[in-house]
């Protein structure tokens, strides 16, 4: 969480300011392909609420009555400085920028998100859920000596359902943080997620799903997820309009 907000007599306000996270849609060029989408010509990102963070220990991954739930793993960014106005080819300021890395699952409310594509509105409710982001303990940034090249993987009741290298990735990670900066001063405290592998699939109740990455073909224990998916039995329920 970031520091309190102060307010003009520098005393803390009732208001804290949590954490931001900035998931990045079609960053990987094998998931491009399987969406048979165009590569896109800049990165555009979205946000995800804190509310939707799933620490490991807290439970289950919940799934709301009537979704789609589909699953994509990604590296995620966790910054240990103020950046505004990157320039898209440092890299140095770009990973003297980051504190640490940690794995995440960005669950996505599929039949929510295409239908408010096909009318045009905004699909924050597709990605914004309890529990819809599953994230790791926290990677020790000595343990990614490059960030560019390492492995994530996804399974789903034991079987590998993603696999694929961030070198697969068509912006890099200062082109990145470069494009949220340039619109959003990112602080520290804030994630940023770096895009999915191709093999994205959904998540229905009783799936037990692990994730994690590997650095020079040895997974990292820090970067495991393990969860199970439960249907939620809240009101809730999502219907086509």
């Amino acid at each position: 969480m970031r520091e309190p907000h102060m307010t003009e007599n520098d005393a803390p306000s009732e208001l804290t300011i949590t954490p931001l996270f900035f998931p990045f849609f079609l960053s990987f060029s094998d998931h491009i392909a399987e969406l048979s989408n165009a590569k896109p010509k800049q990165p555009f990102f979205f946000l995800k609420p804190p509310s939707s963070m799933l620490l490991p220990g807290e439970g289950p991954c919940v799934r709301p009555k009537g979704v789609d739930m589909h699953f994509e793993v990604e590296l995620a960014l966790v910054m240990g400085k103020m950046v505004r106005d990157l320039k898209p080819d440092d890299l140095e300021g770009a990973l003297d920028a980051i504190k640490a890395y940690a794995v995440a699952i960005d669950m996505t409310a599929r039949n929510t998100q295409n239908e408010a594509k096909r009318k045009g509105l905004p699909w924050d409710i597709a990605k914004g859920f309890d529990t819809f982001l599953p994230v790791s303990g926290v990677i020790p940034k000595d343990a990614v000596a490059d960030p560019h090249d390492v492995e994530l993987f996804l399974e789903v009741n034991g079987q590998v359902k993603q696999r694929g290298s961030t070198n697969l990735m068509i912006f890099r990670i200062p082109r990145i943080l470069s494009d949220i900066s340039r619109v959003m001063t990112l602080q520290p405290g804030d994630v940023v997620l770096t895009g999915t592998p191709a093999g994205v699939g959904p998540a229905v109740p009783g799936d037990k799903v692990r994730a994690g990455v590997r650095v020079a073909g040895r997974e990292l224990l820090e970067g495991k997820i393990e969860l199970v998916v439960e249907e939620s039995t809240r009101d809730y329920e999502f219907a086509e309009t």
